[in-house]
């Protein structure tokens, strides 16, 4: 089976240099089964205009699809026939398919598989193309964020308390669902500023990060120390099949016996809907979908084996933040309003909040074209590399852009958020293929990881230590 790849000269796509270059570029590889040969070369001057036009077409970050930037330029419709049919007598295997894209579950856009090798490029060579103040912290600027994200929750429990109660019924019953969305998704940005306390990205000031990290994720009933430590080591060990601590994919013989019955779509439906409102408790409790110990992990308990033992006194500054925050949120309801008025005010919020955290994480790890690695073959940068920024459209601003720069973040967690846009699009021309981006629409996006990402296995006679999602069991 042949397929075709534009391969760049000069330098390509490192600081734009065939543009630059009169003599770049462009050479259609075709890969066979007996090697690589050279079917044409594309000139740059001849054709400058249109790759210049190609290039406005694919720059935006926003079109559906997983793709490599930068885009090459379109083939010849003779190539495209080409390609298409020759090799083997035009027929593909079921591998060579797999190998060669996948399939998104909105179209017929291709997903490529992301790069395995080792990078060209070092951790430094990425930084260096980052504009410096990128990794500057302010304590003013980030509390602007905390400051706005509470004025807004505060509007909303006040339209909640004061508004609704007002309201015919009929448009009371359809105002509470507005009112559950919309502070479930400004909780979650305040979550995420928490998040970015635990990676010391709040501040130039560690005790002041761990004290408002501290403050607000009790607030939202999470331990602050205890989802810390873990999700450090997540960072630490990105896309490691035996160490990294979230959404780690279990292999087709680790599937527990119930997996073929639920292999179905109203199956996969309900795993979907257990997991966006159970997933979150379930990991802290019980380490559901988490890294495998030895014995029972818990992250309320200071003496489990997620933790060392110079972390054992923070957990329990977390569990005792969750008891002050629960018992000042209980005492609240009583006070006010009882279990019901708890329910609605906090509880259902809080619900969505969990389901955009379980939703965010798992888009960002899981894919079709992404890989795991064993520790024969994972290393840190390609690990960290195994990770895919997203679209969410405007909640990509309310979420503080935890979900379209997450491929910076794991590079450099210590990043505030409000530079990590300019960072990813500084990093872009330097991962060129490596860095991964898919613009599916969210609930088709939920609905084809749900599908194709079952259990990982490695490919038939290939690298035996890298790992891809698969879905027939």
């Amino acid at each position: 089976m042949a397929s075709y790849h534009w391969r760049a000269e000069a330098g390509w796509p490192h600081a734009g240099k065939a543009e630059e270059e009169p003599g770049a570029g462009y050479k259609l590889d075709a890969r066979t089964s007996e090697g690589v040969h050279r079917v044409k070369r594309r000139s740059n001057k001849k054709e400058k205009e249109e790759e210049k036009e190609v290039g406005r077409r694919s720059s935006s970050p926003r079109r559906g699809g997983f793709f490599k930037s930068p885009s090459p330029p379109p083939l010849h419709p003779r190539l495209i026939f080409l390609s298409a049919g020759m090799g083997a007598g035009g027929r593909m295997t079921v591998q060579e398919q797999e190998e060669a894209t996948l399939r998104s579950g909105a179209g017929d856009k291709p997903l490529h598989r992301a790069p395995i090798e080792k990078p060209p490029f070092t951790l430094g060579q990425i930084k260096k193309a980052i504009p410096p103040h990128c990794f500057q912290r302010s304590v003013l600027r980030s509390f602007s964020y905390v400051v706005y994200d509470l004025i807004l929750s505060g509007t909303f429990l006040y339209f909640a308390l004061a508004v609704v109660p007002q309201l015919p019924t009929a448009l009371a019953v359809f105002s509470w669902p507005l009112y559950w969305a919309a502070q479930g998704c400004v909780l979650t940005g305040v979550w995420v500023i928490a998040h970015e306390c635990g990676h010391h990205a709040f501040s130039d000031y560690s005790l002041l990060d761990d004290v408002v990290g501290l403050v607000l994720h009790s607030a939202l009933l999470v331990p602050y120390f205890s989802w810390k430590y873990s999700h450090r080591r997540h960072h630490s060990n990105t896309g490691s099949m035996e160490r990294d601590e979230v959404f780690v994919p279990k292999q087709k013989t680790a599937l527990p016996l119930y997996a073929k019955c639920i292999n179905n779509p109203p199956g996969r439906l309900l795993s979907l809907a257990v997991t966006l409102t159970l997933g979150w408790p379930l990991y802290l409790a019980f380490n559901v979908s988490g890294r495998a110990y030895p014995r029972f992990a818990c992250h309320f308990d200071p003496y489990g084996p997620i933790y060392s033992d110079r972390e054992r006194a923070q957990i329990f500054v977390s569990d005792a933040g969750l008891l002050i925050a629960a018992f000042t949120i209980f005492r609240v309801a009583a006070t006010y309003g009882g279990f019901w008025w708890l329910v609605r005010v906090y509880g259902v919020p809080l619900l969505i909040v969990n389901a955009w955290l379980v939703i965010i994480t798992y888009l960002q790890h899981t894919h079709p074209a992404l890989p795991h690695y064993d520790s024969t073959e994972w290393d840190w940068l390609r690990g960290a590399l195994a990770t895919v920024d997203r679209d969410y459209g405007i909640l990509n601003r309310v979420f503080h852009s935890i979900t379209d720069t997450h491929v910076a973040h794991h590079l450099f967690s210590t990043m505030p958020h409000y530079h990590a846009m300019e960072a990813t699009k500084a990093i872009k021309p330097v991962l060129g293929e490596y860095y991964q981006f898919d613009g599916t629409p969210l609930l088709k996006a939920m609905w084809r990881e749900a599908r194709e990402c079952i259990y990982v296995e490695a490919d038939a006679g290939k690298r035996k230590g890298v790992f891809w999602y698969r879905k027939e069991i």
